[in-house]
């Protein structure tokens, strides 16, 4: 992998979870997603202990919680879906304050929410605690197939590029008077967004022909290999392996 590339989930900081290789905190957090989406949906308290496991986490990590709430918020669109369930489900149905609700709706609302509220908090705590490059280090440790690596290392790499060079054919539009204010500038929007492409596959043609000219043949040299020991892969599956206790008895209570 190349040089390191700075993301804005990513807290910098120094604490027992920061220091775990990239790869542990990886295979521990889908074990622990796993094992959450495993878990009986009847079983609540099984998932508020759950959410003390991830406080948990998050005071080793030192992450604040008003950061990890913050970040939450990437996940609105899947509560108003929750939301809209108890509405639409069909089955047996209850009045709550004047509202006739789906029993089963009630359920699935339920299980969306637990379930992917403790989801994106995990993966929020993996992203603040490992930078970008240590994660792609992780998922190659890992064996993830090369390829996959790769497309994932230049998508955030280029990213930042991309939304750089839309920013500026924004700031060219508006220093010509336009402004988008209705359906009728669609057109020019959609031109827009073409010119992006064209734009954007030049500079990779570019970039992967200048890679070639370096001795590119497929495979990116990795820089540094990352490696954990017996001790830091027990510390890391902490989080999994008391979450797989919570859920096993959640089956048998």
């Amino acid at each position: 992998m190349g040089a390191g590339h700075a993301h804005q989930l990513y807290r910098h900081g120094h604490s027992p979870v920061h220091d775990l290789p990239p790869h542990c905190k990886l295979a521990a957090v889908f074990a622990f997603v796993i094992v959450v989406v495993s878990t009986p949906r009847e079983a609540v308290w099984a998932f508020g202990l759950y959410a003390l496991l991830l406080a948990a986490v998050a005071a080793a990590a030192r992450v604040p919680a008003g950061y990890l709430l913050r970040r939450l918020l990437i996940e609105v669109p899947f509560v108003a879906f929750a939301v809209l369930m108890p509405f639409v489900a069909e089955g047996e149905r209850v009045h709550v304050l004047g509202l006739s609700l789906s029993v089963s709706g009630l359920w699935g609302a339920w299980n969306v929410l637990a379930k992917g509220t403790l989801g994106v908090a995990a993966s929020v705590l993996l992203a603040s605690t490992t930078e970008l490059r240590a994660l792609l280090l992780g998922l190659q440790r890992l064996k993830l197939p090369p390829l996959l690596v790769q497309i994932a290392s230049f998508m955030i790499r280029y990213g930042d590029v991309v939304s750089d060079e839309l920013r500026r054919m924004s700031v060219a539009r508006r220093s010509r008077g336009f402004e988008a204010r209705g359906v009728r500038h669609w057109g020019v929007l959609a031109k827009t967004a073409g010119a992006l492409f064209i734009r954007s596959y030049e500079r990779g043609e570019r970039v992967y022909l200048a890679m070639v000219s370096r001795g590119y043949a497929g495979s990116m040299p990795v820089i540094d290999e990352v490696s954990a020991s017996r001790a830091q892969w027990a510390y890391a599956a902490a989080l999994p392996v008391t979450a797989l206790a919570v859920c096993l008895m959640g089956w048998t209570l």
